[in-house]
């Protein structure tokens, strides 16, 4: 039987200060029904309008301002730090950075179990996604 310490996942974020480009992905920790990971995004690193199958998503503003749209880019809201939104599978949204501050937002995804679970474009992406850098900060103990 495995020792229940080698279950654990602890993680420490530090905002990278070296991410070569607009976007940069903090993996903090995950398992098969949920993930965490930290989005940095500097202007120009929005994304297009899309949505997920399978797949919750609930963010939160650790610093700078983001605004959240819909089809049609009807503003669902503008959030600040310690704001955020969830948005439960299937539903098309995309989101922008909006202050001069660099926006950091805490995205954590749940997954629904049997689904496969992936990502709906419902327009061209802005961003050239293999540009976005992805760093694990996750230790199992």
């Amino acid at each position: 039987m495995e020792s229940a310490k080698n279950k654990y996942q602890v993680f420490k974020y530090e905002k990278p200060e070296d991410m070569p480009g607009q976007k940069a992905i903090v993996q903090l920790a995950g398992s098969d029904l949920i993930r965490g990971r930290v989005q940095v995004v500097r202007e120009g690193g929005e994304n297009n309008l899309h949505s997920h199958r399978g797949m919750d998503g609930f963010w939160m503003v650790l610093s700078g301002t983001v605004r959240f749209y819909g089809p049609g880019d009807e503003l669902i809201g503008e959030f600040g730090k310690h704001e955020g939104i969830l948005i439960p599978r299937g539903e098309q949204y995309w989101f922008e950075s909006a202050s001069d501050e660099e926006l950091e937002l805490l995205q954590m995804a749940a997954f629904e179990t049997g689904v496969k679970v992936e990502r709906v474009d419902a327009e061209a992406q802005k961003l050239d996604v293999g540009s976005v850098e992805i760093r694990a900060v996750t230790e199992t103990r």
